[in-house]
């Protein structure tokens, strides 16, 4: 492995776990708890659990893979070296499929969502479908305006996330009912995995936390699992007070109708609980869309060999905003159907066989080895594929 930047201070541990939580949270958590609640609470833990150990395992093998590579590198090119070039055409496509997919997802729940904040707001009443054409064109024009605006404006949604998470948690514990909680339903235990999984998907960022934590390879662990169990508590609170509140019944309704988690609130009593919801819905929304849509309009750039200028940036968006404002507008009730074909296919890939598969060839056909190692051995690693090929082999099941 390079020596490179050994001699300079590595980035801040809490730093590293704070980007990992702000690569996880997003909208695939309004899905979450109207999944779990259709089979209860205490059973969804498992497989909340299982999901976090899953990813943060496979994150973890990603450390060890990068860690064999002379050089800053990306998933796309340790699958290449390390899998062939079929692999890399797989993962390429596949990546492809999982930022339209999450796109697809996040316009068929923002009409929604929106219309009721303008509504609430300002009492202007639109359809659904205009307000999903016009937040999707908002948002267009703001990742057309460039990666220092995503940020600009991300920095500012987030604080309205976190604000509207921390008063939605506070007011809604003490409304919790606990024979909400006790509902039970084996037969729909596995529907959640799917979407657990991509909401625990931080893996495209572990190339970035090597080179901020100056390739202290231990540190970039620390920060994974650090960070990962951070999303796991708010996740678990997350789904505590939305199943407290809804009774099962309605959660099943909801998704019945491809809507997402905060719109059952909308049946409380409490305006202060509603107008949070709506709100922590808003910017859930915004905070997923802005960063995965500039991350595909690069991707696109980088896959059809164009410098991403000011005019060639026009296309770009174009193309990345309009196939999943389509399917948004025409499918309105694909938001779980399509988190979970980016969960249960897409994450499943590149997040799961993959790093599974670059650790087995490294370690045991080309003896690979770096200053850190995943423990658990061939064992850990055979059972994170069959997890993997679980997971994958239902949702396509699910989907053909």
């Amino acid at each position: 492995m390079t020596s490179r930047n050994k001699n300079l201070v590595p980035g801040s541990l809490f730093g590293g776990m704070l980007l990992v939580v702000g690569c996880c949270i997003g909208a695939g958590m309004l899905a979450l708890p109207v999944l779990i609640g259709l089979a209860g609470f205490f059973p969804s833990l498992l497989m909340l659990i299982a999901a976090w150990a899953f990813m943060t395992y496979t994150g973890c093998l990603l450390i060890e893979v990068n860690g064999w590579f002379e050089g800053p590198v990306n998933l796309l090119s340790m699958v290449k070296e390390g899998l062939g070039k079929t692999a890399y055409g797989i993962a390429w496509a596949t990546y492809l499929l999982l930022f339209y997919s999450l796109l697809v997802a996040y316009v068929s729940a923002s009409g929604a969502i929106f219309s009721s904040i303008l509504q609430a707001l300002f009492h202007i009443q639109i359809s659904d479908q205009m307000a999903s054409l016009i937040f999707t064109l908002l948002l267009g024009w703001i990742i057309y305006l460039g990666t220092g605006t995503v940020d600009l404006v991300n920095r500012f949604l987030m604080i309205g996330l976190i604000t509207a998470y921390v008063a939605l948690i506070a007011v809604g514990i003490m409304k919790v009912e606990p024979h909400n909680l006790a509902h039970i339903h084996f037969g729909k235990l596995f529907l959640s995995l799917p979407v657990l999984v991509v909401s625990f998907g931080f893996q495209n960022l572990v190339p970035s936390l090597i080179t901020y934590m100056r390739e202290d390879l231990q540190r970039v662990k620390h920060a994974i699992v650090g960070g990962s169990f951070i999303v796991l508590i708010i996740y678990l609170l997350w789904c505590l007070v939305i199943l407290g509140v809804v009774p099962p019944e309605q959660l099943a309704d909801y998704y019945n109708q491809g809507k997402e988690a905060t719109s059952a609130l909308t049946s409380t009593t409490s305006p202060f609980l509603i107008n949070s919801s709506r709100l922590f819905a808003f910017f859930a929304i915004i905070t997923s869309f802005l960063p995965i849509g500039l991350t595909l309009a690069h991707f696109l750039a980088d896959g059809f060999h164009v410098i991403p200028t000011r005019q060639k940036m026009r296309w770009l968006v174009l193309l990345t905003i309009v196939p999943p404002l389509l399917l948004g507008l025409f499918y309105p009730t694909f938001f779980f159907k399509a988190l979970s074909f980016a969960g249960g296919i897409c994450a499943m890939i590149l997040f799961g066989i993959f790093p599974v598969a670059m650790a087995w060839i490294g370690r045991y056909k080309k003896g690979e080895t770096s200053n850190y190692h995943v423990g658990g051995g061939k064992f850990a690693l055979v059972i994170a594929f069959l997890f993997a090929s679980f997971v994958l082999i239902c949702e396509l099941v699910r989907v053909f």
